[in-house]
Order: C-alpha cells, then sequence, then structure tokens
C-alpha cells in the first residue's frame, strides 16, 4: 500500500497541517507528499524534512497558482492510479478537491477523519460531533480528508528526495482576489491554546480584548459564528460546525453561552475555561474551570494578573 498526501501550503510557507496529515497517513503505508503549486521550491524543502516521508513530488505550474479544487482534483487523478490511499487536509482545499476527485474516479470519500484503525477502518463524527460513526470501506482506493488536530505532528529531521512532476492540468476558473486578515497570532486551527469569544462584547473595538489577552497567552483567536456575523471578527476566526475545527491543550471560551454547533468544533479540546455571567449557560456547564462573572470587568483583571 502506498500513500499520496496532498500538502497544505500557503505564501510560500507550509502549514503546520500537514506534519498532522503526514504523521496520520503514516499509519497507511509509505507516504509520498505532493505540493502543488507556482513557485513552491521552498515549500518542497520543508516539506521534505517531515519523517515519514518518502519522497516528495512538485507541481509547479501557473494553472495551480490559485490551488483551484479543480486543477487540483485533476492532478491528483492523473497521480492516482499506484496510490491505495488518497489524503488531504479537513480544510479549504481539501475538502473542495476530495469530492472532485471522488466523482472522478466513481469513488465514496471519508471525510473528516479523527481515528484510524487500519487500511480500510476509519472513525468520522456525525450529528455534528454528538456521536463517532465507524466506518469500514470496501473499496480498492480510498479517498480521506483527515482533521488535522485530531493527530500529532510528524517531526523533522528527515531528507526526503524531491521529485518535479508534470502538472498536466489547464486553469478552468479565473482567480480574482484575496481577502486575507494579517496576524501575528499562531494559526488556529493547529494552535495549542485558543481564546474565542462571542456576540456577548457587543462590539468589534470591545472585541479586542479578546485579542489582547491571546497576546499574552501566545495563543490564537477564535470566535462563534454570530460574532462573525455581526462583525466582530473575520471569517477565519470562526470556530464550530460552519467553521473551524479545533482541538487545544487549552480552550479559553469568553462571553460563549455555548450552541451545539459551537461545542461541535471544540469536543477535541484537552480543558476548557470558560468565562460567563450566566452559571446556566451549556458551555459553562462542561467546562473544566468556570468562572461566573462580567466578562468586562473579569478579562482586564486576568490580562493584568498575566502580565504581572
Amino acid at each position: 500500500m502506498a500513500v499520496l498526501v496532498l500538502a497544505e501550503h500557503d505564501l510560500g510557507t507550509l502549514s503546520a497541517a500537514t506534519a498532522r496529515i503526514v504523521a496520520a497517513a503514516e499509519t497507511l503505508g509509505p507516504v509520498d507528499l505532493l505540493v502543488a503549486g507556482q513557485g513552491v521550491s521552498s515549500v518542497a524543502a520543508e516539506a521534505a524534512k517531515l519523517a515519514g516521508v518518502e519522497k516528495v513530488l512538485v507541481a509547479d505550474s501557473a494553472a495551480l497558482a490559485s490551488l483551484s479544487p479543480e486543477a487540483v482534483a485533476a492532478l491528483l487523478a492523473r497521480l492516482a492510479e499506484p496510490y491505495t490511499h488518497i489524503v488531504a487536509a479537513a480544510a479549504a482545499t481539501g475538502r473542495d478537491a476530495i469530492p472532485r476527485l471522488a466523482a472522478k474516479l466513481d469513488l465514496m470519500p471519508v471525510t473528516d477523519v479523527v481515528a484510524i484503525h487500519g487500511p480500510t477502518r476509519f472513525d468520522r463524527p456525525i450529528y455534528a460531533g454528538n456521536a463517532i460513526e465507524t466506518v469500514s470501506s470496501g473499496q480498492n482506493k480510498h479517498l480521506l480528508t483527515i482533521r488535522a488536530s485530531a493527530f500529532r505532528p510528524a517531526v523533522t529531521g528527515n531528507d526526503a528526495p524531491i521529485h518535479p512532476v508534470e502538472a498536466g492540468v489547464a486553469a478552468v476558473a479565473r482567480f480574482l482576489a484575496a481577502h486575507r486578515t494579517e496576524s501575528d497570532l499562531p494559526e488556529l486551527s493547529t494552535a495549542q491554546i485558543v481564546v474565542a469569544g462571542g456576540v456577548s462584547f457587543g462590539s468589534a473595538e470591545k472585541f479586542a480584548l479578546v485579542s489582547e489577552l491571546a497576546k499574552v497567552l501566545g495563543a490564537a483567536v477564535g470566535a462563534t459564528r454570530a460574532a462573525v456575523d455581526a462583525g466582530y471578527a473575520p471569517n477565519d476566526w470562526q470556530v464550530g460546525q460552519t467553521g473551524k475545527i479545533i482541538a487545544p491543550d487549552l480552550y479559553i471560551a469568553i462571553g460563549i453561552s455555548g450552541a451545539l454547533q459551537h461545542l461541535a468544533g471544540i469536543q477535541g479540546a484537552k480543558k476548557i475555561i470558560a468565562i460567563n455571567k450566566d452559571p446556566e449557560a451549556p458551555l459553562m456547564k462542561i467546562a473544566d474551570i468556570a468562572l461566573v462573572g462580567d466578562l468586562f470587568e473579569v478579562v482586564p483583571q486576568l490580562i493584568a494578573g498575566l502580565k504581572r
């Protein structure tokens, strides 16, 4: 059995999620890591250092510059033949490209994998994370998207060979623009500490308290869908069923009641601290530490104490 993993990267840097996907995929067989894009030599060099990678395949083409799912799916289909498993992170690129690839190959994908029991048996959450389904696949080729937050990252120190491959795809969509949130904080999907806020803050200016606490702790910033919809936080900070699924060592929830959709995104958190003036809020009941109080009094005191 051989495994092809699609590398996640952005702005010339390999995503931290890729190391986690490689570690998960290594349990299925020898791993080849595919780096697709334009001008990705530095990403390929970084990818070659990951333990468990047999070789790095580099598809460098203008047609792959924006990693459009149509082009990525076409590339994966062209490279699929020798592999028993094709794996991607359950993130924007993988979630878009793997179902398209499944349609091309007439296969059933297994999405959001959180545990691997063998080459054909996988766990995935269902019912907004309230149950875990074990899937057994009898197909001769398996297409998987894996939740990076459910696995520990592969270590570095490898020196895998790098092989260029012909992209052989044409751009079928035109890339118009990218709108980014500039931040010096850790990546939300793989951060060990996350500080998140809800709509209770009342404005984007007041939501800045969340970012201030996160900077003191070296944490990533998260937000509920309600806070994002209200314009208090950018979309890429959204945590939950329709946002990012995270599994930090510590999750600090401020002014978050704990809607089912939000809880589905944090079920992998090791420890939860909840700050809310309502002791009956759902998240307060499942938190390891529940602090009842006005967030506008508690959070500034917490920041001051940590700074001291």
